[in-house]
């Protein structure tokens, strides 16, 4: 085929459908220009699901009039200026292609008017064609209206889903920039109707509206504070307790710098902090800002700007995730998981049957007791102890075993339901780890473990042969592409070696792959803390369930099993004051 140029206007088309995917595209685009303008008010109005009407108004700083040609131009820009500022970039907007972009693919009018200008002034794009400038009565700041999208491009417009879904696009989309500019206000109407009133959020109960607006009243008030600094990153925000999991991802807010962010790292530095205490398959909320160095992270990574590079993944990965883990390690007690409805599980499983091993003897007082497991334990009686003498926690005091699964205890606040198995689960599960982290046991392998790999694999495992050895590994590199593994933990004694080191060395690159190392080790130890914990129909003393109670206390994320499953729950006075109809 012969090569030719491509004419303007299939070019600016062409590069439109990278900016302009739907509706939702091009209304983030206005909304960022409007942002970087500096606007504390942003007023979107849309109909047809955005694809008849986009009309975003803005009370930023304006474009000047002899600007406004330019502005429609490809190219043009006010953000950068030379090659340091795309290093560094602190707006939200650069490439200076979305007003082209748009005017290309609709019919695009700008009316804008400059601080101190007189008056203002107008420009107009039809697929592409701009139109001479004109005067305009608009008020400081800049409208932006987009009619017919697509017009001009028929096959690109029955992609278009249905209005609704359109438009839903467009509600979350607004919700995302809501959460990350509490300083501005934000207002979406269809057809006349609002859709989302988020006025100015300066105080702290104002931005717990909004939040509560967006995420829903119980995220607003039950979420965890996270605010962490190391050197110059900070991460603060609020993350989901875990038994308020929901079954999408629909509730996950993370932003960069102010900037709206779908990054796998990040998301995967978040989920790996909430291992282990997050019940299968369910997903974490959060809201979760980042900020760090504009240097260290590249936001010149797509068209549409939603990915972003990190400098140092590897470092950035750690402190997500250890931010995280340790804002979720509290203590049972400390944070109370809402009444009853979780704990329908552990009734199924107590209603199917543990199977009852013989108890190993890890030191624990509450796992000496001698005592026959029988089918039905007897309780002991409500007037064994007097719990106001020693009440000394925020778990309470033990008063009775219900059908050897439950430890009935009380506290000021009212009654105190404890599954425990799940709760001893996590005692012991915390103190293994803590234990296998200090100094792990090797075990050297008869002959070595000969791993086959890419030759570029091996180069990684250099970057990373540190986590290894202190993991308890010891591995040689015999050529490019082959390992030799020597030792490992004496935990993953009984594991496929190779498939596990080979997983971890291509998951570096974004996943913090040295975490598959931890999980290995980390699902062995809860396995055998689940097979030696507390089983049901074991009797317990009063001694035994008021010990338990306080070390659930000290332990970090005592609140969930190593499964994810809740480990105790409260039912107050107030409630069951009203479930026996006292005061009435």
């Amino acid at each position: 085929m012969t090569i030719r140029l491509l004419p303007g206007p299939l070019i600016d088309q062409i590069a439109a459908g990278e900016v302009v995917e739907r509706p939702a595209s091009l209304v983030k685009e206005l909304i960022e220009n409007a942002l970087d303008a500096g606007a504390q008010s942003i007023d979107i109005d849309i109909e047809a699901g955005g694809s008849a009407l986009v009309r975003v108004l803005d009370d930023g700083s304006g474009i000047d009039e002899q600007e406004l040609p330019l502005a429609v131009q490809r190219h043009a820009t006010s953000k950068i200026a030379n090659l340091d500022d795309l290093g560094a970039i602190v707006t939200l907007g650069f490439r200076g292609e979305a007003l082209p972009s748009i005017g290309s693919v609709a019919r695009l009018r700008v009316a804008s008017r400059a601080a101190g200008a007189v008056r203002g002034a107008e420009v107009r794009v039809e697929g592409g064609e701009v139109m001479p400038l004109a005067p305009s009565p608009q008020p400081r700041g800049t409208l932006v209206e987009v009619r017919d999208l697509f017009f001009n491009t028929p096959a690109r417009r029955k992609f278009l889903r249905s209005e609704s879904t359109e438009q839903s696009h467009i509600v979350k989309l607004v919700e995302r920039y809501a959460l990350a500019r509490f300083d501005v206000a934000f207002r979406l109407r269809s057809h006349g109707r609002t859709l989302l009133d988020a006025p100015l959020a300066t105080s702290a109960s104002q931005q717990r509206m909004r939040i509560a607006e967006v995420m829903g009243d119980e995220f607003s008030v039950e979420a965890l504070p996270v605010d962490r600094r190391s050197g110059g990153v900070r991460l603060w925000g609020w993350i989901g307790k875990p038994q308020a999991a929901r079954a999408s991802s629909d509730q996950q807010f993370c932003y960069v710098n102010g900037r709206a962010v779908r990054d796998r790292m990040l998301a995967n530095a978040v989920r790996v902090g909430y291992r282990d205490v997050l019940y299968h398959g369910r997903q974490p909320a959060y809201l979760l800002y980042l900020e760090l160095d504009p240097a260290a992270v590249d936001v010149n990574a797509h068209p549409q700007k939603l990915e972003v590079r990190f400098r140092d993944a590897r470092q950035i990965h750690e402190f997500v995730f250890r931010s995280v883990h340790d804002a979720l390690g509290v203590g049972a007690g400390e944070s109370p998981p809402p009444p009853m409805p979780a704990l329908g599980l552990a009734v199924q499983e107590a209603q199917a049957g543990y199977a009852a091993p013989q108890q190993a003897d890890l030191g624990l007082p509450l796992l000496r007791d001698p005592s026959p497991r029988s089918a039905e334990p007897d309780l002991p009686p409500l007037a064994a102890s007097t719990p106001s003498q020693h009440e000394d926690g925020a778990l309470g005091t033990a008063v009775a075993q219900l059908h050897g699964v439950y430890i009935l205890a009380q506290n000021a606040a009212g009654l105190v339901l404890v599954d425990a198995h799940a709760a001893h689960e996590r005692v012991l599960y915390e103190r293994m780890k803590r234990d296998f982290g200090a100094q792990p046991a090797m075990q050297r392998l008869l002959e070595p473990q000969i791993v086959e790999l890419a030759a570029h694999e091996t180069d990684a495992l250099a970057e990373v042969i540190e986590d290894f050895d202190r993991a308890g590994f010891e591995i040689d590199v015999l050529a490019p592409g082959r390992l030799a593994v020597r030792a490992v933990p004496a935990l993953l004694a009984g594991v496929a070696v190779a498939p596990l080191v080979r997983e971890v060395l291509r998951d570096l690159q974004g996943d913090g792959g040295t975490h598959h190392l931890e999980s290995a080790a980390h699902g062995l130890l809860g396995n055998l803390a689940c097979r030696s914990a507390i089983h049901a129909n074991r009797k317990l003393t009063l001694a035994e369930m008021n010990a338990l109670l306080r070390d659930m206390e000290a332990t970090e994320r005592a609140g969930q099993c190593n499964h994810g499953r809740p480990t105790w729950t409260t039912i107050s006075l107030a409630q069951l004051d009203q479930l026996f109809l006292r005061g009435r």
